[in-house]
């Protein structure tokens, strides 16, 4: 991927499951073009892809299902490599599966993995929410100028388990070590939320705007 400054078509996917007025805010900082959308029209004219998300991933693959998304944003970025941000569940929903409330779904598997919930040991508490330190594993289009080892805020009680070591970017830790951001080509994803991260997730987006299929 290569960073240009030329102005982007950045399109939220809205699923109805996450405030994604917060996504749009933080960037709305960049001069781009951006708007949150669930239309499969503004999802083909797009020239970045942003999926958010709180909840379950059950009901985050349900409501791609459901919205007639799912099979356009995997030709998307399959097949026409338009550049992905996955935020929290968004992230998740790349996996191969996800297995929150016992159930096991089938995800995007645009990353290989599985969604697992977090080990209870010592006095970790379920879900995981605040600020942590991320420990970046190498380097990344979309870690241009930031900081390793800055804080960002999380809110989750499952994470993202890959099969492919390659596509792991940083780790945070709680507890265990966990994947906090991948890499694979144009697809990108953080288990944090950037939007609610200040100056170092701020920075984050706007590397992610900046890059070029």
């Amino acid at each position: 991927m290569t960073i240009f400054n030329n102005k982007k078509n950045i399109v939220i996917i809205d699923l109805g499951i996450s405030n994604v007025q917060s996504v749009l805010r933080a960037f709305n900082f960049f001069e781009q073009n951006v708007k949150i959308s669930d239309n499969i029209k503004d999802l083909n004219e797009a020239s970045h892809l942003v999926l958010p998300g709180v909840g379950s991933f059950e009901k985050g693959i349900k409501s791609l299902i459901e919205k007639n998304l799912h099979d356009t944003l995997l030709n998307l970025v399959e097949i026409k490599n338009i550049p992905i941000l996955g935020i929290c569940l968004g992230m998740q929903l790349f996996a191969t599966y996800g297995f929150e409330n016992n159930v096991k779904t089938k995800g995007l598997n645009l990353i290989q993995g599985e969604v697992i919930k977090i080990k209870e040991i010592d006095d970790i508490r379920i879900p995981h929410v605040g600020w942590n330190n991320v420990n970046f594993l190498k380097k990344n289009s979309i870690l241009i100028n930031v900081e390793d080892n800055s804080n960002y805020y999380f809110t989750h009680s499952y994470h993202l388990n890959c099969l492919q070591k390659e596509d792991v970017v940083a780790e945070a830790n709680y507890g265990l070590d966990f994947v906090s951001i991948i890499g694979k080509k144009n697809i990108y994803g953080v288990q944090f939320h950037p939007e609610k991260s200040l100056k170092s997730g701020i920075k984050i987006l706007d590397n992610f705007s900046k890059i070029n299929a």
